[in-house]
């Protein structure tokens, strides 16, 4: 048997990553500004993270649902606090994808409804619901289009008004800033207006923060330097610094039913392990100030070269795209083969940065360095 052929891969076996570095089979070391699809929170290998995993592997790795785990009422109150939802409740799943698909299906349940309005450029997953929410028509299958979604420009108010006054939406899902988007950001007025949208007809505000949340933007949820509430939260990615996990932060104005919702291992003891581990070293080591400070001097520093092949950078906190005049492909090549740096992309032209929180100014100054010879 053979591996599924559906990754273009670089040509490079990472074996190895301590902090904010990886080294392949050969020795090799790289930077990492990607952190494998911003999975890699607190850095690779933190030592209280694997101190964690490691002991409590030895005590129980796993056991069901159906007995009380006090790992994920600790978990729960703890992200509640550090997160600013400590009313809220929480629901422990094992992707990103599954988390949208969960939050779907709980406006759904909650509004008796089937239309979903999603953002142009927007990505939410690979499932049924979450792949549907998707606007790629490349990855949906035909069993998923099932015509509930409309797809509507990020930023322009007034689409959306008008869909809602329509009638018959179950949700409203929004990446506050959105990552395969090309990191394109929803402004305050924007993101407040379409809020009190949802709220006066009856919509479920679901914010996917997948990839933008976590402390990534610089606060804890990116849809706070929004001045919004959403109804329902999905997280995952740096939730677990590598730990497949996920969760769904849901409003105290939605009633739990037995049955309704449920996964075999969603919130298992070594995901509760990992996600409250993370939790650990983000308040030790500050690292919800640190992506806003780093992030801050790193695209500082991106802007002041004046590269004639940079037409734009922005993001907010470790989540940065550098857009180019050019094709983002030769010079992501360049980045890993010759300057030694993981970088991610989003389209034909954008750069997209996502680094561990725990990256350094110093750190940031040998990538432009690096940079500036790729480009």
């Amino acid at each position: 048997m053979k591996l599924f052929d559906v990754y273009p891969l670089f040509d490079v076996n990472i074996v190895k990553g301590q902090g904010c570095k990886v080294w392949d089979d050969k020795g090799q070391e790289y930077l990492d500004l990607y952190g494998g699809h911003a999975v890699i929170s607190i850095g690779h290998c933190h030592p209280h993270y694997v101190e964690k995993l490691n002991g409590q592997l030895q005590t129980l790795g796993f056991y069901s649902n159906s007995v009380q785990n006090k790992l994920q009422v600790e978990l729960a109150e703890r992200l509640g606090k550090i997160s600013g939802y400590e009313d809220y409740q929480l629901f422990l799943v094992n992707s990103g994808a599954e988390a949208n698909e969960n939050a779907l299906k709980l406006a759904s349940f909650k509004t008796g409804n089937i239309r979903v309005l999603s953002c142009e450029k927007a990505f939410h997953g690979r499932t049924s619901l979450a792949v549907e929410v998707t606007n790629n028509p490349k990855i949906v299958a035909p069993i998923n289009d099932n015509h509930h979604v409309r797809f509507l420009p990020l930023n322009d108010i007034e689409p959306w008004v008008r869909e809602l006054t329509r009638g018959g939406i179950a949700a409203v899902i929004l990446e506050c800033i959105q990552g395969v988007g090309g990191i394109q950001m929803a402004t305050p007025e924007f993101a407040q207006k379409l809020a009190y949208a949802c709220k006066r007809y009856g919509a479920v505000l679901i914010c996917d923060e997948i990839q933008c949340g976590y402390g990534r933007s610089g606060k804890f949820f990116a849809h706070q330097w929004l001045g919004i509430k959403p109804d329902i939260i999905t997280v995952a990615k740096g939730i677990g610094n590598g730990f497949p996990m996920s969760a769904v932060l849901i409003s105290p104005e939605f009633e739990a039913v037995y049955g309704q919702l449920g996964t075999t291992f969603g919130g298992n003891h070594l995901a509760c392990t990992a996600a409250l581990s993370v939790i650990d070293v983000m308040e030790q080591e500050n690292l919800v100030e640190n992506a806003r400070e780093v992030g801050d001097y790193l695209m500082d520093k991106i802007r002041n070269l004046k590269n004639d092949k940079i037409k734009e950078v922005r993001g907010r906190g470790l989540m940065i795209g550098i857009e180019l005049y050019t094709p983002q492909k030769p010079v992501r090549q360049r980045l890993v083969y010759e300057q030694h740096v993981f970088t991610g992309c989003s389209g034909e032209n954008v750069l997209r940065l996502l680094p561990p929180l725990t990256f350094t100014k110093e750190m940031a100054d040998e990538f432009v360095e690096r940079l500036q010879k790729a480009l």
